[in-house]
């Protein structure tokens, strides 16, 4: 399936929690982690920007390239999902109204990750970037691997 990766290998760090990766220098990921927070309130969605040590190593685990740093990648329970796929499920994890977005699956994925593929392409522009990885709050640190 479009958008979904199998990882053979099983770890504490991926099926314990789901993990989304996003571009630490990038302001419409770092929004998206203080979108999920609140909506996440038991937790469930754990941090960390694709390019840590920790980020490399799951794209690589994954089988991603590690340099494509143009995705949102959710790691749940070993499988790995991006662009649209990974949006998609992030939503459906939230809390109420959100699940309701997933309805959105029904979209072909070719149509769902092109119109995904021009939002990331114009990212920086549309909404700037930092010159180094955000610094979360104390309060969004613990969220972080």
């Amino acid at each position: 399936m479009p958008g979904e990766r199998r990882n053979s290998k099983s770890s504490a760090d991926t099926e314990e929690a789901s993990i989304v990766l996003i571009d630490g220098v990038c302001h419409l990921c770092g929004w998206l982690v203080t979108f999920i927070i609140p909506r996440d309130p038991l937790g469930r969605f754990r941090f960390a920007p694709l390019q840590s040590d920790i980020g490399r190593r799951l794209l690589e685990k994954g089988g991603l390239d590690a340099d494509v740093l143009d995705t949102v990648v959710l790691v749940e329970k070993g499988k790995y999902y991006t662009e649209s796929a990974a949006a998609l499920r992030i939503l459906r994890g939230l809390r109420f109204p959100w699940p309701a977005a997933y309805l959105l699956i029904a979209v072909p994925a070719p149509l769902r990750n092109r119109l995904y593929r021009y939002v990331a392409k114009n990212r920086y522009r549309w909404f700037g970037r930092d010159d180094q990885c955000l610094v979360p709050t104390p309060d969004i640190r613990r969220r972080f691997l």
